[in-house]
């Protein structure tokens, strides 16, 4: 069997969501992208390849190689950006699968070839190219919104559920809920499966009162606040708080959402707080087709979506009362302090008050994010410090 590679060839518009992770760390549904890789493919990753601003923070938090390649004879490389749903044909040695748009989605490759493909981005001579079309493959950030029905459905079927659940918490609905012992579910909380199924991790806790409407997926070490309102197509990350009124979103892990206001077709990235009263618009007054703009400077695209709310990079925070406009992008590290909606995309370490826009000081929001992990008894790690500092810097040349 060919070692498994997952590479992130750079070429998909994800906004703030990977600035600090390769792509296929992104959380996708109940469990990561390239989680669901190997599971479909049946195998564990031998190797990654990533951009190079992330070869030092993900070879700080794996076991595999990074950018250097296994010691394999074939070397099957997957794409990080297909989402590990639907059948991805697998290539023989010499042979690549693309798409529709010639994106390499597989290849099976020796050494040298696999060599020249990480380090020209192309197929080298003699591969030979089979072309599909049809496979969920996250070109823009808003693709992890429009296959996230698929991607999660897959990830519910894939977990064993347990019986006991009717015995912890009020049930409607023909589909199953899974609570893991180590969980506590309060009185009053109600669990409606009617259009799916709903997943409770380990350590999870559920206040009183709090409706959750499958298919969702809370993960775990996470708390639902009391009377929250958790709707369908929704995957609340490991360790997060949430409370008000969710839909349709993805929470990736570590975030503070405890407080009412409205969240919907949204993606909130790690050690994001949401003010109490901060709510998303995610519907144009017209029920129009939403565009966004992915950068700042970038030009504003068609997302095909007429349900589109707000795109969270790592560490943003919003004050109380927040507004958000439909198809907002606040960028990493951004903080939004204004009493009128902030711009419809906002730049990376932006501090944004009602008297404008300032840059947020990189040692002042090194010591936040610092002082932030160490209420929930985490370490800001020196690789991850040195991608945050790298892309500030960034940040401040473009400027």
């Amino acid at each position: 069997m060919a070692e498994l590679i997952i590479f992130d060839d750079g070429r998909g518009q994800m906004g703030p969501m990977d600035d600090l992770v390769p792509v296929f760390s992104l959380r996708t549904g109940g469990i990561r992208t390239y989680e669901r890789i190997e599971r479909a493919l049946g195998q564990f990753v031998s190797g990654w390849w990533v951009d190079e601003r992330h070869v030092t923070s993900w070879s700080a938090s794996n076991t595999r190689p990074v950018n250097t390649l296994p010691s394999g004879s074939q070397l099957l490389c997957v794409n990080g950006r297909w989402s590990g749903c639907g059948s991805l044909p697998i290539p023989s040695p010499g042979h690549a699968v693309v798409d529709e748009e010639n994106t390499v989605l597989a290849a099976c490759l020796n050494p040298e070839q696999a060599s020249h493909f990480f380090e020209h981005r192309d197929l080298p001579e003699g591969v030979e190219s089979q072309s599909i079309a049809g496979l969920p493959i996250y070109r823009k950030a808003w693709d992890l919104l429009n296959w996230l029905s698929e991607t999660l459905a897959d990830d519910l079927e894939a977990e064993p559920f347990s019986p006991n659940a009717a015995d912890r918490a009020e049930c409607a609905g023909e589909h199953p809920v899974s609570i893991d012992d180590s969980s506590v579910v309060f009185p009053g909380v109600v669990f409606d499966t009617h259009a799916g199924p709903i997943f409770i991790g380990p350590d999870v806790t559920i206040r009183p009162n709090a409706v959750l409407v499958g298919p969702c997926w809370i993960a775990r070490g996470s708390v639902i606040s009391e009377g929250a309102v958790i709707r369908g197509n929704t995957v609340v990350g490991p360790h997060c708080r949430v409370g008000g009124e969710v839909g349709a979103s993805i929470f990736q892990g570590w975030s503070n959402k405890v407080h009412d206001g409205y969240l919907g077709d949204s993606l909130v990235g790690q050690w994001v707080n949401i003010g109490a009263g901060t709510v998303t618009s995610n519907l144009l007054n017209t029920y129009g087709e939403i565009s966004m703009r992915l950068e700042p400077t970038a030009p504003r695209q068609r997302s095909g979506r007429m349900f589109m709310g707000t795109l969270f990079g790592d560490h943003v925070k919003t004050a109380i009362g927040t507004r958000l406009m439909t198809g907002t992008v606040l960028g990493t590290g951004s903080m939004i302090a204004t009493s009128t909606p902030p711009p419809s995309i906002v730049s990376r370490f932006a501090w944004l008050t009602d008297d404008g826009e300032r840059r947020y000081r990189l040692d002042k929001f090194i010591d936040m994010v610092r002082l932030v992990m160490a209420r929930r008894d985490q370490e800001l790690a020196e690789a991850e410090e040195a991608v945050l500092v790298a892309l500030h810097h960034s940040v401040s040349v473009d400027s």
